[in-house]
């Protein structure tokens, strides 16, 4: 079986760096300069133990494809209907991204789809490298078929992903634990507006107006307890040397100036949801809106202040 990593930042480049070391065949798809440095040096993997540069293959676009391919999908959720649409619609799809919308989108289209809840802390600000915070596991992956269940390919690929460097499980529920990371992924508009290390008071409330909006639309969620005692000391974040660690995923796309950020897929699904049950959502609106200004005028993470981003949560 060949993975297709397309989207080789840094969730998508950890798992086909693994993968690779794992023995399996991978083909990392990417853009621009990310492409060039990958294609000519490889992917250098830096971890708090190692760093490895591995001459894995590389693609800028699609290749021919295989009956034994599986596409790896790690864009950013916006990104998600422009990365599939040149690939072959028979092909099984992994969405390993933050949200809960990708996998509904892509079935549209593609037959067999699987979630993949990721926690997985990483950072990739340099074309051609991926650092990987994670110990002693780079990181945790449920994998699932969506809607539901778990069928022979979800628990191979959750075998594959165990063999070197991660954690594989595969999850019946796997939207339900998706669910779960949403509610910690609002507050990386927090992050990314406000800096690392502040507005803690801000993300939960949001967080609050998320869970009541999700009981009150009956969707299932992984609790915090339950996402601790599963993920224990499998993940712990641990320092690099040489390398300065960053924020979150949104974070990063602001430090980037990448020009657009996932806030419709996070702060916005509460949004949406909160408008199609009938729950005001106003913390949530105002950080999706706020991060996508932001990213739009490519300004850099800490850009705003907590007094400016409550005033505009109070107005």
């Amino acid at each position: 079986m060949r993975y297709i990593v397309i989207g080789a930042g840094a969730v998508g480049g950890t798992i086909g760096a693994r993968l690779f070391q794992g023995g399996h065949e991978v083909v990392l798809v990417a853009r621009g300069a990310h492409y060039e440095a990958l294609k000519r040096d490889g992917l250098r993997l830096i971890t708090p133990e190692s760093s490895e540069t591995l001459d894995i293959p590389a693609a800028d676009g699609p290749v021919p494809t295989r009956d034994d391919d599986v596409l790896v999908l790690a864009t950013k959720s916006q990104d998600t209907i422009a990365a599939l649409a040149p690939w072959p619609s028979d092909l099984p799809v992994v969405c390993a991204q933050n949200g809960v919308d990708n996998e509904r989108t892509v079935l549209r289209r593609f037959e067999r789809v699987y979630g993949m809840c990721v926690w997985l802390p990483a950072q990739h600000l340099e074309p051609g490298v991926v650092a990987a915070h994670g110990h002693p596991y780079s990181g945790m992956l449920h994998v699932g078929r969506y809607p539901q269940g778990v069928d022979e390919l979800a628990q191979r690929i959750a075998d594959d992903l165990g063999k070197r460097g991660l954690v594989g499980r595969a999850t019946p529920d796997v939207m339900r634990w998706k669910h779960g990371k949403l509610l910690g992924n609002l507050g990386n508009a927090v992050e990314a507006l406000l800096g690392r290390g502040t507005g803690a008071e801000i993300a939960e409330r949001a967080r609050a107006e998320a869970r009541t909006v999700l009981d009150t639309a009956g969707i299932a969620y992984s609790t915090t307890e339950e996402e601790l005692a599963r993920r224990g000391h499998n993940v712990d974040i641990r320092p690099i040397d040489g390398v300065a660690r960053g924020g979150g995923s949104s974070w990063q796309s602001l430090a980037r100036g990448s020009g657009s950020i996932e806030a419709d897929y996070l702060n916005g699904e509460i949004v949406l949801l909160g408008r199609l049950h009938g729950v005001p959502t106003p913390v949530n609106e105002v950080l999706r809106r706020e991060a996508n200004r932001s990213a739009a005028g490519r300004r850099p993470p800490g850009s705003m202040s907590a007094d400016e981003l409550l005033a505009l949560i109070e107005a």
